[in-house]
């Protein structure tokens, strides 16, 4: 069920939030053994459940947005009390000691946490074969990735364990497992949510997002954890920008030139249906020509790993985190890091050190950061004759599990994904379609993106052309 259909039962008496945790957990029990969405399921939920219930017997509709919903949480955003491992062994036994602000509103607007869900250690990956702690697999057919790096989260809500889940988006990691996995994925624009409390991975490109099983969840979710927050000097305020957010009808931009090749051809034929079904709604849809963002993944895998290198240098084995015991202080930090940290997070660290050092910077890091001007420019002169943008989600469905053992092939799944966290606009991926691959029907998305502050319109059409259809 979705937040809004759980809220009117809730509302009326005829469902607590008690017997939806008691359904959703009975899931978990069920299905996670195999599919391992979640890295730990909270013993605290039940509790809270009966005080949602109690809650919702005492003020009915007016209560808050969020009361009594089970809510999956990526297990690299810190929730009081609670383990977060970010999927790595660095941090395998690390308790948060405040709670993230996206989890003190959420808090706020009584939502129930159900559990921590798996990912790609530090967030770094498209598979969820990257976790410390096992790979994650897709519920569509578990022979198949769920994508990543939010793919436990994405799954969670993809088998039923959660009416929601949070999860974070540097280069498309919510929007991909959402197209995997047959769900919606929102990452709004950069600033609007508050980092404060996310194992950082990328500064400038980290934002937290929903997966929902409608737009309108995503929404109603978004409402809650977005705003200033002074402990995020990268928030941004509500009228930063000043954009109409609703139309009547949308005039829609397909970058052709930016599909290219590679796009298998049916998830081709599954976006060529989407705009068909666009154009019979009313909606007008032209092509737009956005040659820079060919070269996103290039810029994204220079700018990501270089604060990559960055922000993961505060796991030494000495203030916090795993520590392992050598011969003097650097031996220290070479056994911690070296048996703390896997292949991909090893692979990153060590691309992001090399383009950042004194003889590369300029030709390597100052370039890319160029590069991403350049889009943004590109960007907004495209935004004056269009009101969105749509590209697949991902030029593939769901690959197999150990197939893309290549990670630059791994990294060309996210190539329509990370252009939008250079730039910082939001996009939505939203459930369109699913092909035939070895007599499994596995789900494919559309990606939908507006301009900075365009949060509100992608809410407006995505109901529209989804939750309405």
């Amino acid at each position: 069920m979705t937040i809004t259909e759980l809220r009117k039962k809730f509302v009326e008496g005829s469902y607590t939030p008690t017997q939806a945790v008691e359904d959703y957990l009975a899931v978990i029990n069920e299905r996670d053994e195999d599919i391992h969405a979640f890295l730990e399921v909270y013993d605290d939920v039940r509790a809270a459940a009966e005080a949602a219930t109690e809650r919702y017997a005492k003020e009915g509709d007016a209560a808050p947005a969020l009361l009594g919903m089970p809510i999956a949480v990526k297990n690299n955003i810190l929730i009081k009390g609670k383990k977060a491992t970010a999927a790595s062994k660095m941090l395998e036994n690390y308790t948060a000691s405040y709670d993230a602000t996206v989890i003190e509103r959420m808090k706020k607007e009584g939502a129930l946490f159900i559990g921590a869900t798996n990912l790609d250690e530090f967030a770094m990956g498209a598979s969820t074969e990257n976790s410390a702690f096992g790979v994650t697999k897709n519920p569509h057919d578990t022979a198949r990735v769920p994508g990543g790096s939010s793919g436990g989260s994405a799954a969670a809500v993809a088998m039923g364990a959660a009416v929601a889940a949070l999860g974070t988006d540097t280069g498309g990691s919510v929007r991909q497992p959402a197209g995997f996995c047959g769900v919606v994925g929102y990452k709004p624009t950069y600033g609007a949510v508050s980092r404060y409390g996310l194992i950082a991975m990328g500064s400038s490109l980290d934002q937290a997002g929903v997966l929902s099983n409608s737009v309108a969840d995503a929404e109603t979710i978004f409402n809650a954890i977005a705003g200033n927050d002074p402990m995020d000097a990268t928030t941004i305020q509500e009228d930063t920008y000043k954009l109409a957010p609703k139309k009547e009808t949308y005039r829609i931009g397909v970058p052709r030139d930016f599909l290219g090749e590679g796009v298998d051809p049916d998830v081709m034929a599954v976006f060529e249906e989407s705009i068909a079904a666009l154009k019979a709604a009313g909606h007008e849809v032209v092509d737009v020509s956005l040659p820079l963002m060919k070269k996103g993944l290039a810029a994204y895998y220079i700018v990501m790993p270089g604060e990559v290198s960055s922000n993961l240098a505060r796991y030494d084995g000495v203030r916090y985190g795993l520590h392992v015991d050598g011969a003097n202080l650097l031996d220290d930090y070479l056994k911690t890091r070296a048996e703390g940290f896997g292949a991909e997070v090893k692979r990153r660290i060590l691309l992001g050190t090399y383009v950042l050092s004194a003889g590369y910077y300029d030709a390597y890091y100052g370039k890319a950061e160029m590069a991403r001007e350049m889009m943004r420019d590109e960007l907004a002169e495209a935004y004056k004759d269009v009101d969105i943008i749509m590209t697949p989600t991902s030029p593939t469905p769901a690959f197999k599990i150990g197939e893309k053992s290549n990670p630059l092939s791994m990294y060309l799944a996210d190539i329509f994904t990370v252009p939008i966290n250079l730039t910082g606009v939001p996009a939505i991926s939203i459930p369109t379609g699913t092909v035939e691959r070895d007599g499994k029907q596995l789900p494919v998305g559309v990606q939908y993106i507006a301009p900075h502050g365009g949060d509100a319109r992608l809410f407006d059409f995505g109901k529209r052309v989804y939750d309405n259809k």
